[in-house]
């Protein structure tokens, strides 16, 4: 497991779903990068053996698989992605429950070298009206507080969460609780599918540890030169 530089706070998101491509993008961000981060598209088509020829060993790997299952399920799904892929850190659903968060970490502090686990709390593609589709009667500012709260209570090691629920957590739970955020849009980037977000400047100002940044950086003619432009916006 690489070690994370807490002074690169810039995980790129490798949205290729195509081996060679994702190859060719790591091999030019990778080093740029605080880690890449690899998730459910990428895995269901190429597998562990794709992480791993894709994420190598010198760039630290966030999986991002949001585990969301029965508590031993989950267990043994972090037992098997920490052995056979070494992640930094993976994700699951806080909605799963106390008792499956707790699994989750459990399983993972078996490992000497054990990854975060952190709890996907509301998705940054849903506002307040798409909770309330899916019968959840609170704004997404306070379900994410809610479920944050229950994932810390239960031994994740933090959260993902949009930009706008930053000063929140970050006051709420302190600040060794990690904070893990999509959502993030350089200035002058298109915000795509994404309903809630802020630029990487705001976001590190307001307490996030990691930003997780995806096509700002791979739809970009130099990715590695947008990764640099982004750290260079941050000081």
């Amino acid at each position: 497991m690489t070690r994370l530089n807490p002074k690169n706070p810039i995980l790129t998101a490798i949205d290729k779903n195509n081996l060679s491509e994702a190859e060719n993008l790591v091999s030019e961000v990778g080093a740029a990068s605080g880690g890449i981060k690899l998730g459910k598209e990428f895995f269901t088509s190429f597998g562990p053996q794709g992480i791993q020829q894709v994420a190598g060993t010198q760039t630290p790997l966030f999986l991002d698989l949001k585990f969301h299952d029965i508590p031993n399920t989950v267990a043994g799904a972090v037992r098997a992605a920490t052995r056979a892929l070494a992640p930094n850190m993976m994700t699951i659903h806080a909605s799963g429950g106390a008792a499956m968060i707790r699994a989750a970490s459990d399983a993972a502090s078996e490992f000497e070298s054990s990854p975060w686990i952190l709890a996907v709390t509301v998705l940054t593609s849903m506002d307040d009206s798409d909770l309330t589709s899916v019968g959840v009667n609170s704004t997404a500012s306070d379900q994410v507080l809610r479920l944050a709260r229950l994932a810390q209570e239960n031994g994740a090691d933090g959260v993902i969460c949009s930009p706008h629920e930053i000063t929140t957590l970050r006051a709420e739970c302190g600040p060794d609780f990690k904070l893990v955020v999509p959502g993030i849009r350089p200035t002058g980037s298109d915000h795509g599918d994404q309903k809630r977000v802020k630029t990487p400047a705001e976001a590190v100002a307001d307490g996030a540890d990691y930003l997780v940044i995806g096509r700002p950086i791979t739809a970009h003619e130099a990715p590695a030169t947008a990764i640099q432009n982004i750290l260079e916006s941050l000081n």
